[in-house]
C-alpha cells in the first residue's frame, strides 16, 4: 500500500522545518547544473531528514542558497514531480512523496534515486512493450520486417565498434512501435522514457546497462519477423527482466557488473 501523504499545514512548523532544511544548502560551485541541482536536493533531503509530506523549501530559497535561476529549480522539482517523488500543491509549494531516505543502503542517494525512478518506469513500460511487440508480429508487413531487421543488424553493428548504442536501440524498438499499426504505441512509451531522460540517455553515468539484454534481441527480431506473437512476447520480457536485474544489482552493492553480448 502506498504511503498517504498527510494535509498540508498552514502553521509555521511547516515554514521553519523547511527553512532549516535549506541550510543544509551550499551555493553550485559547477555550472552544469541539471543534476547538480538534483544532488544538491538529494543530500539535503537526506542530512535535514525530510520525510513523506514535509514541505521543501521554496523555489526561490532553493534559487537563493544554490545561486541559479529559478527556472533552474523549478525544471528540477518537475523532473522529480513526474517520478512520483514529489508533489506540488498550488499556493503550498512542494512536497516530498516518496521516501528518500539512505536506509541501510551504503550506495551514493543519488543512485538510489536514480534506481527506483528507472524501476518506476520501468514496470510502467513492460506493459506497453509487451502489447506493442505482440501487435507488431502479428501486423508487421514486409517492409517493416525488413526495417526491423535491418535495425537490429545496426545495432549490433553500432555495439560491437564500441560506440554508445543506446540510440541505435532506441531506432530498433522504434520500428518495432511502428509495425504495431498504432501509432501510440511509440508515443506513450516515449513518454514514459522521458520521465526522467538522463536516465535513458545514460542511466546511473554509464552505457552498460542493459548491455546483457542485447545477446537477447535477435531473438526478438527473429519472432517478430517470423509472425510468431507468443514468442516474441517472452524474448520481450527476457530481455526487460535483464535489465530490471542490472538495476536492481546497483541498488544492492552499488556495483554494475553488466554482461556484454557474445
Amino acid at each position: 500500500m502506498e504511503k498517504q501523504i498527510p494535509p498540508a499545514s498552514t502553521g509555521s512548523g511547516r515554514s521553519a522545518q523547511a527553512d532549516d532544511a535549506a541550510g543544509h544548502l551550499r551555493p553550485l560551485e559547477s555550472r552544469t547544473r541539471d543534476m547538480d541541482v538534483l544532488d544538491a536536493l538529494a543530500d539535503m533531503i537526506a542530512k535535514a531528514g525530510l520525510k513523506v509530506g514535509d514541505r521543501l523549501p521554496s523555489e526561490l530559497v532553493l534559487a537563493q542558497r544554490l545561486a541559479v535561476g529559478r527556472s533552474t529549480i523549478r525544471e528540477a522539482l518537475k523532473s522529480w514531480q513526474s517520478l512520483g517523488l514529489v508533489t506540488k500543491r498550488t499556493g503550498s509549494g512542494s512536497y516530498l512523496a516518496a521516501d528518500v531516505s539512505p536506509g541501510s543502503f551504503h550506495i551514493p542517494l543519488t543512485i538510489k534515486l536514480e534506481g527506483e525512478s528507472l524501476l518506476r518506469t520501468h514496470q510502467v513500460r513492460r506493459a506497453l512493450e509487451v502489447a506493442v511487440t505482440r501487435e507488431a508480429a502479428c501486423n508487421a508487413t514486409d517492409a517493416q520486417r525488413a526495417e526491423i531487421r535491418a535495425r537490429y543488424e545496426h545495432l549490433m553493428a553500432v555495439f560491437h565498434s564500441g560506440e554508445h548504442w543506446y540510440a541505435a536501440d532506441h531506432a530498433f524498438h522504434r520500428a518495432i512501435y511502428d509495425a504495431s499499426s498504432n501509432p501510440l504505441f511509440g508515443e506513450v512509451i516515449q513518454q514514459v522514457q522521458s520521465a526522467f531522460h538522463r536516465i535513458y540517455t545514460e542511466p546511473f553515468g554509464t552505457t552498460a546497462i542493459g548491455a546483457a539484454s542485447l545477446a537477447l534481441h535477435g531473438a526478438l527480431c527473429d519472432a517478430i519477423c517470423d509472425g510468431d506473437a507468443e514468442r516474441a512476447v517472452e524474448q520481450i520480457n527476457i530481455i526487460l527482466d535483464e535489465t530490471e536485474k542490472d538495476v536492481r544489482r546497483i541498488l544492492a552493492t552499488g556495483v554494475l557488473d553488466a554482461g556484454r553480448p557474445k
